[in-house]
């Protein structure tokens, strides 16, 4: 029954640690996505820092808030996930301890048993006369087998006592740690709610000061839309052109010039482009450090809600003198200046094409073959405003593509 009883706590025992490992697997996932948004809203606040003896509009003031303050709720929402992970792992460690005691205190009982019943036959007479007490050589070899395995098991006893007690001082270690942790958490999710209020206090200054203009800011934000348009179609027409000069260099026939919509692939360049597709999701940001302030397509504006806005691509906030790099290998194929959006780089993956623009001190040229990472250049800072941002575009032929669903966790 005792036996029964010891097995019974080890299969609880050994239920009780996979949830475990799958709670801690869970918990580190949890802390990465922390820790990330933890950077975010530091580079926002330094970039903020930064900026302040900038001439900036009270519209970008108000996008970065915006952003820092969903940014900062995100961080709020993974910290009381992980808050609450911790609360489920510590009943775990519970119930894991009182298992423990349980079993330490049956292995125990069971053991000095054992020590009196070896006690009362210690004696090197004893034994042998329990021998040769044997009715025949039979008998006499079973019993000198069952002293072999009574003292092994004996020996077993003592090592799994030292063992449970050892693993039950983990557990206490262990305990006592995840309950600091969870502490820590709790206090730093205090301060975070205190600074969330902080920037809402402030969102609410910034926008009271937009309803009074709202017509002048209207007006600045269908004007940058107009200057975006075009940048777009400017991007749009160095696309077909690409197609055009790669097409009558693989010697298919061009209808009209500017018309081709669709790359001819050779061999290499087929084999380059199916690379690129199977990365999709797992390409590398285009930019070291960074954070998207505009993403891809059609959305209400981030200030003015109930105008929408159209994105081609996506918008990267950057530090200042961070470098731009390709995100996967390619060749570069043109370099050029457009009105409203500084210099511009693209570069073709097969019958993929990245553009990246707001570009200064270009390291690459035309033609020139570049591998994954590789630096092209530098974001450029508008003197105005003291914002490095770039704008990322990814296209397969002349179709606009997701940028957010290529890059990794972008």
């Amino acid at each position: 029954m005792r036996v029964l009883k010891v097995t019974y706590l080890i299969g609880l025992l050994l239920c009780m640690c996979t949830p475990s490992f799958a709670q801690s697997k869970k918990q580190q996932q949890l802390e990465e996505e922390r820790q990330r948004l933890r950077e975010e809203i530091q580079q926002m606040i330094e970039l903020r820092e930064n900026n302040k003896l900038k001439e900036r509009s009270v519209l970008d003031e108000v996008e970065t808030i915006n952003s820092q303050i969903n940014t900062r709720q995100n961080l709020i929402k993974i910290t009381n996930q992980q808050a609450n992970l911790l609360t489920r792992e510590i009943n775990v460690n519970f119930k894991k301890m009182e298992a423990y005691r349980t079993e330490l205190k049956a292995l125990k009982e069971d053991y000095a048993k054992m020590v009196i019943k070896s006690y009362k036959s210690k004696s090197h007479q004893s034994r042998i006369m329990f021998l040769l007490s044997s009715s025949d050589f039979a008998q006499a070899y079973k019993r000198l087998q069952y002293m072999k395995q009574y003292n092994e098991h004996r020996k077993d006893q003592a090592d799994r006592i030292e063992s449970d007690t050892q693993e039950l001082q983990r557990l206490n270690a262990n305990l006592s740690n995840q309950k600091e942790d969870k502490q820590r958490l709790i206090a730093e999710n205090r301060d975070a709610q205190e600074k969330l209020k902080e920037e809402k206090k402030e969102q609410q200054v910034l926008m009271a000061s937009i309803r009074k203009k709202r017509g002048t800011y209207t007006k600045q934000i269908k004007k940058k839309q107009e200057q975006a348009s075009a940048i777009d179609k400017a991007i749009e027409k160095l696309i077909r052109e690409a197609i055009a000069r790669a097409n009558k260099k693989a010697g298919k026939k061009v209808t009209k010039k500017g018309s081709a919509t669709t790359f001819a692939l050779t061999a290499e360049a087929k084999i380059l482009a199916d690379n690129f597709t199977s990365n999709k999701g797992k390409l590398p940001w285009p930019v070291g450090t960074g954070r998207v302030t505009k993403k891809f397509g059609r959305q209400p504006h981030p200030t003015l809600p109930n105008i929408q806005i159209n994105s081609s691509g996506v918008e990267i906030e950057t530090r200042k003198g961070e470098k731009a790099r390709a995100i996967f290998e390619g060749e570069v194929i043109a370099i050029q200046k457009l009105r409203g959006a500084s210099r511009l780089v693209q570069i073709r993956h097969g019958n993929y094409i990245t553009t990246y623009y707001n570009i200064e001190n270009i390291s690459v040229k035309e033609g020139q073959k570049v591998a994954t990472k590789q630096s092209i250049g530098q974001v450029r800072v508008n003197p105005t405003t003291g914002r490095a941002i770039m704008k990322f575009l990814i296209y397969q032929n002349a179709k606009r593509l997701n940028p957010q669903t290529w890059v990794y966790k972008m």
